[in-house]
Order: structure tokens, then sequence, then C-alpha cells
């Protein structure tokens, strides 16, 4: 391990010390230590707080050996790539390039800088092939498309470094497992280069560190990079937000807290506010916008924005024209705003690591600390920041890297070696290993990937459009033809969202002399405001209204793949809901809140109405223990609930219930539904719950025993839904079925047909098919959380605490008012739930009677 510190500063070339001491600065510690592992051509992982340097750190080296080599300060055509910089998002790529360019302008060196991304014009891209520039700023996706290219080992055999930007982001997803493969094979084109890899938040730097070099036979396992911590940095000022008004029991708007937020917005120059779904963003812009008075500029930013009005948001928050920005978790990641002085999130962060990310977005520089408010948006979320802040002020972290590296991900990185020219299987297996998600893949699995790649696998050998890889004379294999390498450029990628439909804000035609209108009519260049989902566009009928963009718009119509809108301002309107963006709640804060629950000398330090609904539970109930589960049965109208505790995730239980819904049924209970959140979960049925578990004829402990994820699991799975949508995202990154084909883009509709006519013949006809495997596992480890339900039911295995009551508790009521949540809320939809919860609190603080089984 490399120090973080050194007692001595190696000499820099005159252009970079006269260029810090211009600015009164010395490099820092860990700046040095970085140069120091680079000259000792040593790949290094550098773990330092937001505001440290990173980006100086990273790219220190480089500059030196670029200025240093006279063909490179020449700039001449053959002096090829010197550094790659991989990020995960584009807009840091484009971010990092604008704070580079400037201090290389200053020290004059003669070092070319330019970026690589989907926008990124045809022509340019094909001349950073021909005269690569010294430094390219790209993520993983195009690092993959460029090493499909036949000159890929001319322009990536002169690399020297690579830097790898908030590389705890990547490593834990499939996009991850992309990078992965694409470092294994740069590391085969040029075998000398180092990597850097930079990071701020790092629970095991262990994992990430094995990202760094390649994997190595036959331990399986690196030479381990180094690691350079570096130190310092001011701890930051974190408050949960008070007020008079009370914490809402339920809901996630906060709404009770926007006149608060607007106030703090007003107080500062300029101010994040984090939500975790994009529908949130939507809902938190409309609400501040409503309060905002003084019409402060204050903007919107999500995934689903047109991409001309998010870079005009960032434009704006770069030149510091902005108040405050509503943003969702594109802007989470490492942009450099040195303008932003506070961040507030909005409703509770789900993770340690995720929250001092975010918070890291304030101030920016090492030594001022960095402003943040958490506003929990219901009682359990109050729990939940105040987990998350002792963890902060631990400087504990819970982002875990480990995993299986995907097989539908590999699919897709053989079919891109195949792109840049015939290779032999054995090669490539060796090259894959050295990957650290794919280090332990076997010989036997590999091969089963290969096969998929070149006929399809057995059911489907037969149809020659999934031939796609024929053998050469000296027994390789190379592309079946020609056209599959355009093909593959057009779909290469993980990132597989739902079909989404452009929202076009056009006008009407005015009413002519007669008085009567022409009706509504696109009108010639109406812009492109952003997408929504296909699914939300189907639900609507002109004249609906609904919120996008920080706007009410009118639903006029659609037409091919476009909605057409008018606005309405001032309508009731729906927010549109989207499939992703919501994170589950991180296994390291559940314990800490469970911690909390147990314990009733932490309570004081909790706001009062929350530590009073905990009191309200003691005396009614009982409350969860840190290792056990409390079940809670209850009767009411007509129907009989169950409530379980578990505080394991919203994946989590969301299977849990799938699963305990199946047993209750064939235990003749009667089961009518449930529903769950990030804490807990109901299932509520017609028979009575509390007497069969009294009898006897309902064991809690055979109910929530482990073997439910065995036979129960794979019927459930075998009938639902969840594995055909699961598959088809499988088989889109495998390449099975293509999204776009040249000039025409497939719709949601046709691919689901697509897949889910393939799901049918190869479980019918291939049940052992790699890619019915690889939907599995997705399902498994994604949107089931397999693996952490397993590991809560062996810890409550002998701790399950039944409270048999007469109404619902305190704890419940949270729960309950998930019942009901519409897939598309509505603005007005608090004062519902503010009516539902009212009646279900006078219930739960009634006397209640209750005895413990």
């Amino acid at each position: 391990m490399s120090p973080a510190a050194t007692q001595s500063t190696p000499a820099l070339p005159k252009p970079f010390t006269d260029w810090f001491a211009r600015r009164g600065w010395r490099p820092r510690d860990h700046q040095v230590a970085l140069l120091e592992q680079s000259r000792s051509r040593r790949s290094t992982l550098l773990v330092a707080p937001t505001g440290a340097g990173k980006t100086m750190a990273g790219f220190l080296p480089s500059l030196i050996s670029i200025s240093d080599a006279p063909s490179r300060r020449a700039g001449e055509a053959g002096s090829g790539l010197h550094t790659l910089y991989i990020s995960p998002l584009k807009a840091l790529a484009e971010d990092i390039a604008r704070n580079l360019v400037a201090p290389v302008a200053e020290m004059g060196l003669k070092v070319r800088i330019e970026t690589r991304s989907g926008d990124t014009s045809t022509a340019r891209r094909a001349r950073q092939r021909v005269k690569p520039p010294h430094i390219l700023l790209t993520t993983p996706e195009q690092v993959a498309l460029m090493l499909s290219s036949e000159d890929a080992g001319y322009v990536f055999g002169s690399l020297d470094t690579v830097i790898l930007d908030e590389l705890h982001a990547l490593a834990p997803s499939k996009r991850g497992d992309l990078l992965a493969l694409g470092l294994a094979r740069l590391n085969t084109l040029a075998p000398n280069l180092i990597t850097l890899g930079l990071s701020a938040t790092v629970a095991r730097p262990s994992e990430l560190r094995s990202y760094l070099c390649p994997q190595t036979a036959p331990e399986r396992i690196c030479e381990m990079s180094d690691l350079v911590v570096a130190a310092g940095g001011a701890d930051p000022s974190i408050e949960i937000l008070e007020i008079e008004e009370p914490v809402p029991w339920g809901g996630h708007s906060a709404r009770y807290a926007m006149a608060e937020i607007y106030r703090a917005i007003e107080r500062h120059r300029t101010t994040l506010v984090f939500v975790n779904t994009r529908m949130q963003a939507e809902m938190v812009f409309q609400e501040l916008w409503s309060l905002n008075e003084a019409a402060l500029p204050i903007a919107l930013h999500h995934g689903s924005l047109d991409k001309a009005r998010r870079l005009k948001v960032e434009a704006a928050m770069a030149s510091g024209s902005l108040r405050a920005v509503v943003a969702t978790s594109t802007l989470d990641l490492g942009i450099d705003w040195g303008d932003v002085d506070l961040v507030v999130n909005v409703g509770a962060p789900k993770g340690a690591s995720r929250l001092a990310q975010r918070i890291g977005r304030a101030n920016h520089r090492l030594d001022e600390p960095s402003a943040a408010l958490l506003v929990p948006a219901n009682r359990f979320e109050v729990l939940e920041c105040r987990a998350a802040l002792d963890a902060a002020k631990a400087g504990e972290q819970d982002t875990v890297v480990a995993r299986s590296g995907a097989l539908d991900v590999l699919a897709q990185h053989v079919l891109g070696t195949a792109c840049a020219g015939p290779f032999r299987a054995d090669v490539l297996y060796d090259e894959v290993r050295r990957a650290t998600p794919y280090a332990n893949l076997t010989r036997t699995r590999f091969d089963r990937v290969v096969e998929f790649v070149s006929t399809g696998g057995y059911a489907l050998k037969s149809y020659e459009r999934f031939a796609r890889l024929r053998p050469t004379d000296d027994g390789g294999l190379r592309l079946a033809h020609p056209s599959l390498i355009r093909q593959y450029r057009m779909n290469a990628g993980t990132i597989v969202e739902a079909p989404m439909i452009k929202v076009r804000l056009v006008g009407r035609r005015r009413a002519g002399k007669t008085g009567r209108p022409d009706g509504p009519r696109p009108l010639m260049g109406g812009k492109v405001l952003g997408e929504v989902e296909e699914y939300f566009v189907e639900q609507l009928s002109p004249g609906m209204t609904f919120v996008f963009a920080g706007e009410i718009l009118r639903f006029e119509g659609l037409a091919d793949t476009e909605a057409y809108v008018t606005r309405a301002p001032g309508a009731d309107a729906m927010i549109p809901s989207y499939a992703g963006g919501k994170f589950p709640l991180s296994t390291h804060l559940a314990k800490r809140v469970r911690a909390m629950l147990a314990d009733s000398a932490q309570w004081p330090s909790l706001p009062t109405p929350v530590a009073d609904w905990l009191r309200l539970q003691q005396d009614a109930s009982a409350l969860p223990g840190v290792d056990d589960v409390l079940i809670e049965t209850f009767p009411r109208r007509g129907r009989h609930f169950l409530i379980a505790y578990p505080f394991e995730g919203r994946l989590a239980h969301q299977t849990l219930g799938m699963l305990l819904t199946r047993r209750l049924e064939r235990a003749g209970a009667r089961p009518l539904g449930f529903v769950a959140n990030d804490y807990g979960l109901a299932v509520w049925g017609l028979g009575d719950l509390t007497g069969r578990i009294a009898d006897g004829s309902l064991d809690l402990a055979n109910l929530f025993a482990e073997d439910m994820l065995g036979d129960d699991l794979e019927a459930w799975l075998a009938e639902s839904s969840l594995m055909r949508r699961t598959f088809r995202t499988v088989a889109v990154i495998a390449g099975l079925v293509e999204r776009r084909f040249p000039g025409r883009e497939k719709s949601g509709r046709q691919v689901t047909m697509s897949t889910d006519l393939i799901y049918d013949v190869l479980r019918r006809h291939d049940p052992g098919h790699i890619l019915l495997e690889a939907a599995w596992e997705d399902a498994a480890t994604g949107l089931l959380d397999i693996a952490r339900l397993g590991r809560f039911l062996a810890r409550i295995r002998g701790r399950i605490r039944h409270q048999a009551l007469e109404r619902v508790s305190p704890l419940a009521v949270p729960v309950l008012l998930e019942i009901g949540v519409e897939p598309v809320a509505r603005l007005t939809r608090e004062d519902l739930l503010r009516d539902a919860a009212a009646e279900l609190i006078a219930e739960a603080t009634a006397k209640a009677g209750t005895h413990e089984t």
C-alpha cells in the first residue's frame, strides 16, 4: 500500500510548478503520491473526499508524461492515444474536459483533449480513429464500441494510462461488467498500461482495487493494485429538517416541508434539491414553483428530459445563474459546481454512500464543510435519515461491489469481439477471466455463451437470423456477415429502458373569421420536452392533463412515437410514473434502523412526534428487535391483516409478499393481496389469521421457513410476468432481439412480442438455454433480491415475535397507507392520503387490547 502523504515533493516540470505557484497552491500529498505511483508504473486506487482535487491527481501524471515526450509535445499525428478517461456519465466527462482544458491552456501545454459520447458526430469519431487525441474522455459504452472496430489495435496500441472515475458507481452493475471486459481487452492490446481509479465513497477498497489490474491464473487473483487514501477534509454539516408541522405518518411527497425548503433556497446562493425518482422530481418542482413568489430561477433535471433542456440547465448551473435545481441521480456524481452551497435531499437517502455522494456536491472544496439538509417524507424515513446521518458521522459506506459477471453482457462482448476480427475461443476465454466479475467463470458456461452467439442455441439454431458466428479454417470464429457490425453498434450497451414516447409541445390554430376553430394541429417547430414511458401514454385520452418538464400539459394525440401536447396551466394533473429510479434501503442502514427501534434510549434524539409515535407503538404492541421480526395480526373492516417488519428493502419485501400469499392460499387463509415498502409489508385476506395462529392451524415458523425460496419461488416465477420482463432485458442486451435497425427503431410493443414469443419457445423446447439461466440470475439478484431475503429468513429462524391486536397499530399505519397507491399520482392525491391517514391514526391511537404469543 502506498502512503497517502509524502515527505518530499518530486520535481515537477517548470510549467507545472509555475502554474501551482501562480495560484498560491502546492500539490497535495495524495496528488504527489499518485504521481509517484504512475512513475513506478503501479496501478492505483485513490480514495479522496469531494473537493480534494481527484481530477488533477488523476490527470497530472498524464499531462506531465505527454509534455515530456518530444513527439507528443509536437502534436504529431502518430503520437497516439496516451490516456483514456472513463466515467459513468457523459455529462461528467464533458465537465471534466471543461475543467481540464483551462489549466492545460494556462500552462501552454500542447495536449489535445477530446470527448466521445453518443452525441459526438460521425465525422469526429472517424477522425479520432485516424488521429486519436492525447487524452480521450468517454463512457464504458463508447469504449465497447471502439473495441469492436478492426482498427482497435491501432487506436489503443499506444495507450499508457486508463483513468476510471467514480468507479464505485459502475462496478456493482452490468455497466461495470461491460467496463471490466473492456479493460481486459485493453490490457491485451496495450499490455504495459496502468490504471488509476478515482472514488470518494468506497466501503471495501479491495473490491475496487481488483478492477484496476488483470486477474491472473491459476489463483484468479491479480497482484493487487495499490491504494492511496487522501487525508483531511472537513466533516459535512448535515441537519434533519425539523419544523412545527409534524412529519406525516405516511406518503412520499414531503409536501409538508416545501415552504421550508423554499426558504432555505432563498437563504443560499445555489441549492441542489435531490429526490429519488423522476415522479418525485416533477412533483417537488411543481410545489416549489407554486411557492416561488420571488421568481427565483429554479430548474428541473432528470434523465427523461430532452438532452437540450438538460444541457441548458447544466450550463446555467456552471455559470451560477440558477438559485436551485431539482434533480434525480443524474447529478449525483462528480460534477464540479463550486457555487452550490446547500444540498437538500427530499426523502430518505436509502444508503450512506449515496448520501455522502450527494452531500459532496455542496461547496466541492476540501477544507470547507458541505452543507446538507435531509427532509424525510414520513416517520419511517425520519429513522432512516437519522441512521444515515449517524453513518456519515462515523465515515461508514455501504456500497457493495462484489458480483458475478452477467452472461448477457458476456454474449454482447463476444459479438463485439467478432466485429473487430476473427478470434479463438481459448484465447478469448483466458482474456475474459482477467476481468474481475468473470474471474471464476467456468469454461462450460463460457462455451455455452459462445454457442448462443454462434447459433442462438439448440431451439433456435435452425433459424438463419440467429447464426452470427462461423468457424474459420484455423479453428477460430468469425462474424457470419458484415451487416452484423452495424447491427451490433446500434444496439450495444447494457441500459435497457422501458419503451419511451417523445413529448412534443405544439400549439393550436387560432379560430378563423367564421369563429370556428380548426382544432388542434401540430405546428412546425414544436419543441421536444423529453420522453415518458410508453405504458403511461397508453393510459391517456385527448384532453387529459399531466405534469412533465416542470409544466402542466394537455394530451392532444399520439402520432407514431410522439405524443403531442399543449400547455394547460392550473389544471389538476397526473404525474408520470417511471419503472426505474427507485432505490431499495441498503442493508447497512436497515440494521441501524432496527437498532434504533430496539433501543428506546435513542428516541429522545428524534423529533418529538416521531418519538411519541414509537412510544404509542410500544404501548399498543411491540417494537421490532435488531435480529428478530415482529408480526402483527388484526381485523379491520371485514378483512384480516398480517403486518411484518423485516426492514430488508422494497425488492425483498415484494418477493416475500408474493411467496407469503401463495403459502396462505394453500393454508386456506384466503389472502386477497399484499403491499410492501422499504420497512414492512401487509398481507390481507378473508381468513381469521389471529385465530388460526392461536389454534395452531397456521404456524408462523413454517410460514416464514427458508424453503419458500425453493419450489414456491420456482412455481410463482413460472406463473408470473416478471420472468418475461426480465428475459426481455436479457435478450436485448445479449443481442437476441434488436431494439434498433438501420433506418428504424422497434416500438416497445414489437420488442415485447418478439421476446415473449422466443421466451415461450425456449421454455417449451430448450429449458436449459443460457439466456433463461441469465434471466433467472438477473431476477434473483435484482428484481427479487433473493439473496437478501434468504439472509433475512435465516436470521429470524426461531426469532418471530407475534402480536395479536384488536386494531391497527401505530407502526402499521404507514404500511397500510401504501394500499391503493395509484401507479400514476395526481397533484391532489396528497389530500386523499391525508384523509386516509387521519382515519387510520384515529384507530391506531385508540386504546387497544393486545396480547403476545
